[in-house]
This record gives C-alpha cells, structure tokens and sequence, in this order.
C-alpha cells in the first residue's frame, strides 16, 4: 500500500496526545530533555511505558546510552518548556527549575507527573526507535491541566 507521508502524518494528527518531557543524563553527566508527544503506557504488572524517538534525531545516540529516564508530562502552563525541548538548543536547560530523582536524573518541577524509568528494551520502529521502560517511580498531581497536541499544535480540553 502507498500512500502520502504527509498526508498521514496529517490524519495520526487529528488524534489528540498529552506533552512530556523525556529527561536523562548522558556519558557526560550532561543533562538531555527531549519534548515528545509519542509517550504511552504498556503494562502494569510489570510498570511500562514507552515513547518512541526517530532515527534522525540528534540526541538519539545519547538517549540509547543515557540508562534511566523520566518521563515529565506538562501541564497547560508549561507550553514554553515543551517549545524550548523540542528544539535542539545548547542552553535548553538555562534557569529551568529541576530536581535530581533517586534514580539520579532530572525532574522538571511543576509536571503533572514523573514516571522514574530503568531500560527495559529498545525496538525498531522504522523511521524510529521505540524506548520501553520499566517504571521504578511516579509522582502524579492534580493541580493543572494537561498541556495538549492536537493538529499540529497546542490545544486546550474544553
């Protein structure tokens, strides 16, 4: 079957997901944050969640050898940190406000919730690499709404 990558990247659009930040610390104890919309949960028994990232990426290379992550989703009021993630940028990380999990990476303070992760496997996902994750840790709040995807760009629940 053949059809326009763009337009179905178009059509998966019209599917509204929930923002969050992938954050882990690379060789260099040098800290990643990866914007994605891509996160989803897989199993409780045992705690997964997965998120996927394309091959193309820049911090690809890094994310495979960085060990634990956290997923951090955003709330409504963290627009600007999702947009400063997504971007590949050296000072990203400039006057963000985080603490350091038990699991020794970066928590985006503020986040709806923090889904602490060891690796648990790495799948081909075509253009893309699929990261499951074991979850280790969670927080969860209930004191903002969930920042929101939607056709290409933010969109509020009504």
């Amino acid at each position: 079957m053949s059809f326009d990558a763009s337009e179905f990247r178009a059509a998966l659009g019209q599917f509204p997901t929930g923002v969050a930040v992938i954050t882990a610390v690379d060789g260099g104890n040098r800290p990643l944050g990866i914007t994605m919309s891509s996160f989803n949960s897989v199993s409780i028994d045992p705690p997964l969640v997965l998120f996927s990232l394309d091959r193309r990426a820049l911090s690809l290379e890094a994310m495979q050898a960085a060990g634990n992550f956290a997923v951090n989703v955003l709330s409504q009021e963290q627009r600007e940190l999702s947009n400063r993630f997504a971007r590949a940028r050296q000072d990203k990380w400039e006057n963000v406000e985080v603490e350091t999990s038990d699991t020794g990476v970066p928590l985006l303070v503020g986040a709806l919730a923090h889904f602490e992760c060891k690796p648990y496997a790495h799948y081909d996902g075509g253009d893309h690499v699929i990261f499951v994750g074991e979850v280790v840790n969670f927080t969860s709040s209930h004191h903002s709404v969930p920042l929101v995807f939607c056709r290409g760009q933010y969109a509020e629940l009504a």
